[in-house]
């Protein structure tokens, strides 16, 4: 019976396609990629599932240059030729590039083309408005790092940074997530059980609060009873925290962000922190409502589109 049902909705599934594209069929090829160029990469590489003129809609530069920046042009290395917008936008997906004299790398989000950045540590030291933060880290090359230096704490009592960024270079209308991207060194001690609070917002606006900790080992809850977030393992090797969440607007009057991290209690000696930046990237939405299973799904097929 079970077997049989699925049959059938199989069978509907497949009918139901064959109606949905040969109604789309008829229409010009350029008037099928001007539809989709409204929609978002994700949702494009789902359309050219639907039929062959539908994929070959889909690989119109129509489609891809909607999917580009405004400022597109300004980001291509002279150096670099594409043979076509496609090829431009996963490569901006896939070779972030650097900018702002090699302190600030900038690329794109495979599926909804959002503009993700990540400041170097230098950057974010320039941005602080603690003196002697610059004195706190030794600054050292890591082949690994897609910066010149990182930043390696040298010895503190407290470990703390406040800094301000401007949202000028993020997309406008989206909601980011920000995150702190470290590793330790071998001579890293002193933030075992160590909860520290971050303060994530726009200046001016409600903030962002909540407890986060260096110490991948530490219980879930340490901090009077708080969740207190703990660092995950990122696919380049390096751990990242979630410091906090922000919308930003964007428009013609960009906004300043600040970000804060202080720890209040406990001070003991640390050292050995290597901290290769902060990383602003749209906030996961899609996986809190539709389920990492449903969004793996997504993003397969969106690579699997890419190779085209």
């Amino acid at each position: 019976m079970i077997r049989l049902r699925t049959q059938i909705e199989k069978n509907r599934s497949e009918s139901r396609r064959k109606i949905d594209s040969s109604s789309f069929d008829s229409l010009p090829e350029g008037c099928i990629s001007n539809i989709i160029s409204f929609t978002s990469p994700e949702d494009a590489c789902v359309a050219a599932t639907v039929s062959k003129i539908f994929e070959s809609a889909m690989k119109s530069d129509i489609v891809w240059e909607k999917f580009l920046p405004a400022d597109y042009e300004s980001l291509i290395p002279p150096s670099r030729v594409f043979s076509s917008k496609k090829e431009l936008y996963f490569s901006l997906c896939d070779d972030p590039l650097l900018i702002h004299d090699g302190k600030l790398s900038v690329w794109l989000e495979k599926a909804s083309g959002k503009r993700c950045v990540m400041y170097s540590a230098t950057a974010m030291m320039n941005f602080s408005s603690m003196g002697d933060i610059f004195q706190r880290f030794e600054w050292i090359p890591i082949p690994e790092a897609r910066f010149e230096t990182v930043a390696q704490l040298r010895e503190a009592c407290k470990f703390k940074f406040n800094c301000r960024m401007n949202t000028r270079v993020l997309s406008p209308r989206t909601r980011y997530s920000v995150y702190i991207v470290f590793k330790k060194a071998d001579t890293c001690c002193g933030f075992k059980a160590v909860s520290l609070e971050a303060v994530v917002g726009v200046v001016g606006q409600d903030s962002f609060r909540r407890f986060i900790c260096f110490d991948t080992h530490a219980k879930g809850k340490f901090r009077k009873g708080k969740v207190v977030v703990k660092p995950e393992l990122r696919e380049d090797g390096w751990m990242e925290i979630e410091l906090g969440e922000f919308f930003n607007e964007g428009g013609l009057d960009s906004d300043e962000i600040e970000m804060t991290t202080l720890e209040r209690k406990c001070p003991q000696q640390k050292r050995g922190l290597v901290i290769l930046g902060i990383e602003i990237r749209p906030t996961k939405i899609l996986e809190e409502f539709s389920g990492r299973r449903l969004l793996g799904q997504k993003k397969a097929l969106v690579l699997e589109i890419e190779n085209l």
